[in-house]
């Protein structure tokens, strides 16, 4: 079962990283955040001018953080319900940062939500085997 549970932590942040890689690399790269479809108009009542802050975090924090994670859960490592917990607690940051800043603009805001909630909750079932066993 523990190893189920840390494979499956793996895959979700494997797939968080694979979309918020390219999408924070975009957004650097172009911080006017035409490359996205998007403009700064999104931003009118939000702390930031550009999507250059915003896409940093993503790429490093969402991206490449959560890649990282995820190779320390496939590795089964004693620290993969630390990681996945911190990883969770900062997905969950995101959106409520990104709902507070721009509003509830996309299906993808609450579906990255219940996913951050996965990764809690599949953190604290890694734990919970940590001390049955």
């Amino acid at each position: 079962m523990k190893r189920r549970l840390h494979l499956i932590l793996g895959i979700i942040l494997a797939f968080v990283a694979l979309g918020a890689m390219p999408a924070g690399y975009l957004m650097i790269k172009h911080p006017d955040g035409s490359a996205l479809g998007m403009t700064t108009d999104f931003l009118k009542n939000s702390p930031f001018r550009d999507f250059l802050v915003p896409g940093i975090f993503l790429f490093g924090v969402n991206g490449v953080l959560s890649l990282a994670g995820a190779v320390v859960c496939f590795l089964r490592s004693k620290y993969s319900s630390t990681v996945g917990l911190m990883l969770g607690l900062s997905l969950l940051v995101w959106i409520c940062v990104q709902v507070w800043a721009i509003g509830l603009s996309s299906w993808m805001q609450p579906a990255y939500f219940i996913v951050g909630l996965a990764e809690i909750t599949l953190s604290i079932l890694i734990i919970r085997q940590k001390i049955v066993n």
